[in-house]
């Protein structure tokens, strides 16, 4: 193995500790290296006392139901990823379907996978349905088709089940945006990883809608989406990592885990101009309201 990969496949050391605490309202805890324990100590050593775990299919979700029970400082949301919807439908391993049909499970497959879905979210532990919503890179019309099928439904069942609701959303900002006008969104909607640029920030701040920073925010060619946020009301902002991806600067490439949070943290509050206390003062209220613990 050569001295570079090695670099790169090293965890990035301790930022410097917040003095206000906050919570990571977005991550995998199961796609991490390490212990559960080990992440949260390490976590809550530098201020992150908190973290949303968020689940991506069936699997993904019990384990977030499950580790949330566990653990009093971790939350869960649960769902299927847009990608894995158009995977149950058609068969599609990778949740792209350009090709055509695919075998697979069939609308009847993934109306059994939502209703455990739906079964899951009506735990109390857990917090919020997601991360759904629409991936359309490298997506064709009928993975486009199986996609917004599966989130139209994760969208009720939020709403019937009073959660929040968590949205991915990658190269689709107006279809998103054109669903929840159509469904109606629930009373907390958190675009996590916000990617959009100042003038769709304001079109979420005019719905009420929380807008998830992460790592992406600290890269240099991400000036459009340092403008959202210094277009996004401070009471609808908060903070992710999204781990293991998404890393912030410095350590970009390298694996990404809650106890980053405070770089991302420290380069909000420069964004904004205000002290640092300040902005992780705003980010732990939002994100407890957001998911209401």
């Amino acid at each position: 193995m050569s001295r570079s990969s090695t670099s790169n496949d090293a965890p990035p050391p301790l930022p410097e500790p917040l003095r206000v605490a906050v919570a990571d309202s977005h991550t995998h805890l199961d796609m991490q290296s390490g212990t559960v324990e080990e992440g949260l100590a390490k976590a809550a050593s530098v201020g992150v006392s908190t973290v949303v775990q968020v689940g991506c299919d069936v699997k993904g979700s019990r384990w977030a139901a499950e580790t949330a029970a566990a653990y009093e400082n971790v939350h869960a949301a649960v769902a299927l990823h847009p990608n894995e919807a158009p995977r149950i439908v058609h068969g599609d391993p990778d949740g792209w379907s350009r090709q055509g049909a695919r075998t697979g499970g069939g609308e009847a497959a993934l109306d059994d996978a939502l209703a455990e879905i739906e079964a899951l979210a009506a735990l109390a532990h857990v917090k919020a349905v997601g991360e759904t919503g629409l991936d359309f890179f490298r997506t064709g019309p009928e993975g486009m088709a199986a996609q917004e099928r599966s989130f139209r439904a994760h969208i009720e069942i939020a709403k019937r089940q009073g959660k929040a609701l968590v949205i991915h959303d990658r190269e689709a900002h107006a279809d998103v945006l054109r669903v929840l006008r159509e469904e109606g969104a629930p009373e907390r909607t958190v675009f996590h990883c916000y990617s959009g640029d100042a003038e769709m920030a304001l079109e979420c701040a005019a719905a009420g809608y929380y807008m998830s920073f992460a790592g992406t925010v600290t890269f240099k060619n991400a000036q459009p989406l340092r403008d959202a946020l210094t277009a996004a009301p401070l009471e609808l902002v908060l903070v992710e990592t999204d781990a293991p991806y998404l890393t912030p600067a410095p350590y970009r490439g390298r694996p990404n885990a809650p106890y980053l949070i405070p770089l991302t943290v420290r380069a909000m509050a420069a964004v904004r101009g205000i002290d640092e206390d300040a902005m992780a003062t705003a980010l732990a209220a939002n994100t407890a309201r957001a998911f209401d613990y």
